[in-house]
């Protein structure tokens, strides 16, 4: 057995959550504590009563934007399917992720469709990455250009805002959105437009959640990451050491680090919601010494046993797709054994699986 073989586990079909509750907080969660290895089943809305008011509880505060775009090529009318990625600062060039037959060549345009179904912006081809990514320049639809909108100003978020749509992982109905998702794969709290994919344990608070807390004396602070397509690669690789991980964008602000700082020292617990929340405190204290403070940049920083925490005391989190990074992060918090002990307790128990499925919190 390879060693990500031992991340392994069987997932019927139809524990893979399909849409969300109707109330967000009524999600199961699951207790996990690593001293003992006692698992306890609870519901998302009895946090007020599991969290002490000495806690500081981490969002994400990142905002999924529209990032996925359909249409046709132009010249061919074939259908056409991307993902945008990221947008170069100064030439305003997109980097796109797509699927079509045949190979698009520079100077080709592809037609977007809006959300509509409509004929949209195009998108001209300027050159291939050598991952095989498209580099592309948005344009207006004739009509709109004729009428003189003035787009010199728009950033990627705004054309997007008008031609994108939500971009579901490929488990949730084969990624076909429907016009509820536009709310339900976004959190309460969600500020800051980057990410292509939700960060999926914020999913579960309501603003009456929320006030919950705050009334109970847990101070709540905020980060950001800019979820990327990586969250969802699986390792493809016999061991976690030739895995590549991906590299993601995040940010924690010097009033947020400060805060969680002095509640660690009175004796509060950093609770970070998501995986991706432990990936910015953790990336901003091993960048600065093991000491959490202000931090802005990318990281490319890969958790996995037997690592060391710096600053995190307790996860809520989703369950996470088998040979994962996400399950591999988890395990290293609490053990392997715990963690596919968990998992398999959860399945016995008919918990519902990512994105749009319950939540285990490990303390």
């Amino acid at each position: 057995m390879s060693e990500i073989d031992q991340y392994d586990y069987e997932l019927a079909r139809e524990r893979i959550a399909q849409e969300p509750l109707a109330t967000r907080s009524d999600a199961r969660l699951m207790v996990v504590h690593r001293g003992s290895g006692e698992i306890e089943h609870f519901h998302v809305r009895d946090l007020p009563d599991l969290l002490r008011s000495e806690d500081t509880l981490v969002l994400n505060d990142s905002r999924v934007i529209p990032a996925r775009m359909v249409g046709f090529r132009t010249k061919t009318m074939g259908r056409w399917q991307g993902l945008y990625l990221r947008q170069d600062s100064e030439s305003g060039i997109w980097e796109v992720l797509t699927k079509t037959r045949g190979k698009l060549v520079a100077g080709e345009t592809i037609t977007v469709e809006d959300r509509n179904g409509l004929p949209g912006m195009r998108l001209e081809v300027v050159a291939r990455t050598d991952q095989g990514n498209l580099l592309v320049i948005p344009h207006l639809p004739t009509a709109l250009a004729d009428a003189g909108l003035d787009t010199d100003n728009w950033s990627a978020a705004d054309w997007l805002q008008r031609y994108g749509r939500v971009p579901l992982p490929p488990y949730i109905r084969d990624g076909h959105m429907v016009d509820a998702d536009v709310e339900n794969y976004q959190t309460v709290f969600a500020r800051s437009p980057g990410s292509v994919a939700a960060p999926t344990a914020g999913l579960h608070f309501t603003p009456s959640l929320l006030r919950q807390i705050s009334d109970g004396g847990t101070e709540t602070a905020s980060v950001t990451l800019h979820v990327g397509l990586g969250t969802f690669r699986p390792i493809s690789t016999d061991t976690l050491d030739e895995h590549d991980m991906h590299t993601e964008w995040g940010q924690i602000s010097a009033d947020n680090a400060e805060l969680i700082c002095e509640r660690r020292a009175a004796g509060g617990r950093c609770v970070a919601v998501g995986t991706t929340s432990v990936r910015v405190l953790e990336s901003a204290a091993a960048q600065q010494g093991g000491s959490l403070a202000a931090w802005t940049g990318t990281t490319d920083l890969f958790i996995r046993p037997p690592y060391r925490f710096q600053v995190v005391d307790a996860l809520m989190t989703n369950f996470h797709l088998p040979k994962s990074t996400l399950l591999v992060l988890v395990s290293a918090l609490a053990s392997r054994e715990l963690i596919l002990e968990a998992y398999a307790k959860a399945i016995e128990n008919e918990y519902r699986f990512f994105s749009y499925g319950d939540a285990m919190l490990i303390v």
